[in-house]
């Protein structure tokens, strides 16, 4: 029952986009087009999952028995690169029209703070491995929803004639604020769940 109330926390109520505000460069960025959005989602899911188990492995079996602790951020943004260039090079062989679609967001991944953020989270919320790979599929795809309804709404903006002043990054700030709002629906779910379930 822990694992559902993680997976639905991690995409409605805490997500990472919308609710904790990590990663909005690709979710501002790459959220013109649907199918690129999609595309961008992968390989934020792929990598976020990898790392979280790479980093959350480093943690428990290098930097916790050697007492290095405080070398973590800087341990797991070494991890988290080095995975970005790996799902570069596959992408590149792989889907060369993905590749040139993302551009310059691809290599952006290295500097995403969701990936950071939820493997540091993973660590501070003391999770077991699978809690943790748990978690990181659930915000991916959390980030994934967010990104492809925001790609959604961003397409039908595009066929609407909007004021002057509101054209560009104006709107599409405005777009965000309220599906972030929407998201808020959300929140308590998690809470009511736990009650029902007992698990409070």
């Amino acid at each position: 029952m822990e694992y559902i109330l993680i997976f639905i926390s991690a995409i409605f109520v805490n997500n990472i986009v919308l609710s904790q505000f990590l990663g909005i460069c690709p979710f501002l960025g790459v959220s013109k087009k649907v199918d690129t959005a999609l595309g961008m989602s992968a390989a934020v899911a792929f990598v976020l999952t990898l790392a979280t188990i790479v980093t959350f492995l480093v943690q428990k079996l290098v930097l916790d028995v050697f007492g290095l602790q405080y070398l973590q951020t800087i341990t797991f943004i070494l991890v988290i690169a080095s995975l970005v260039q790996m799902v570069e090079i596959v992408l590149k062989k792989v889907s060369p029209a993905l590749y040139q679609a993302l551009g310059i967001f691809l290599p952006l991944i290295t500097t995403n703070c969701a990936v950071l953020g939820v493997a540091i989270l993973v660590i501070q919320k003391d999770y077991n491995m699978l809690e943790g790979i748990v978690y990181a599929l659930s915000t991916a795809i959390g980030f994934g929803l967010a990104m492809t309804v925001f790609a959604g709404m961003r397409e039908q903006l595009e066929m609407v004639n909007i004021p002057k002043g509101m054209r560009g990054m104006a709107i599409v700030l405005v777009s965000a604020g309220l599906l972030s709002l929407a998201f808020m629906g959300f929140s308590g779910v998690d809470g009511g769940l736990k009650q029902i379930f007992g698990l409070e």
